[in-house]
C-alpha cells in the first residue's frame, strides 16, 4: 500500500512539473530559452542585446526592476502602429536614454533621463516629437557617446516586429 501511495505521489509531482514547464514554455512563445538567438538592435554600428517588451505587462514593468544596465544591453518596446507613446520613470532605479523609432529610423532621442529621487516626486512624462512604433531604452549617456541622431538607421536581428 505504501508503494502505491509513493508511486502516486511521484506521478503527481511529475505531472505537475510537466504542466508548469509546458505553461512557462508557452509563455515564452514556445521557444526554449537556451536555443533562442540573441535579439540585437544596431544603431551606427553599435550593437545592443535587448530584451523585447511586447505584452502590456512587459511594457508596464519595463526596466523598473533593473539595478544596472550594461553598455551593450537595452530593452525595446514594440507597438502595433506608430503613435505618440509616452514613458515615465516610475519605480526606475537607473538613468537611461530613451530612443523613439519609427520603423527603422530614429525620430526622437531623450538623453540622460534620471530616475525619481523619491516615491513622492512628480513624474515627468516623456513623449516623441513624431509618431513611433518602437522605443529603445539604453544606458544613460550612450546616445551622446555614440553620436546617435534623429534620422539614424536602426537594424534589428531576431526581433519579431
Amino acid at each position: 500500500m505504501k508503494r502505491v501511495l509513493l508511486a502516486s505521489a511521484i506521478l503527481l509531482i511529475i505531472i505537475g512539473g510537466l504542466y508548469l514547464t509546458q505553461n512557462n514554455f508557452l509563455k515564452r512563445g514556445g521557444k526554449l530559452s537556451f536555443l533562442k538567438k540573441p535579439q540585437i538592435v544596431t544603431i551606427a554600428n553599435q550593437n545592443f542585446k535587448v530584451t523585447v517588451a511586447s505584452s502590456q505587462q512587459e511594457k508596464e514593468i519595463g526596466l523598473s526592476e533593473a539595478k544596472s544596465l550594461q553598455q551593450n544591453q537595452g530593452m525595446i518596446f514594440l507597438f502595433e502602429k506608430p503613435d505618440y507613446y509616452s514613458f515615465w520613470m516610475k519605480n526606475m532605479k537607473i538613468p537611461i536614454d530613451i530612443i523613439y523609432i519609427s520603423k527603422n529610423t530614429i525620430v526622437t532621442i531623450i538623453n540622460n533621463v534620471q530616475p525619481p529621487k523619491s516615491n513622492n516626486e512628480n513624474l515627468v512624462i516623456y513623449a516623441p516629437t513624431k509618431p513611433a512604433d518602437k522605443v529603445l531604452e539604453i544606458q544613460a549617456g550612450l546616445s551622446e557617446k555614440y553620436n546617435f541622431r534623429n534620422g539614424n538607421e536602426v537594424k534589428y536581428e531576431n526581433i519579431g516586429n
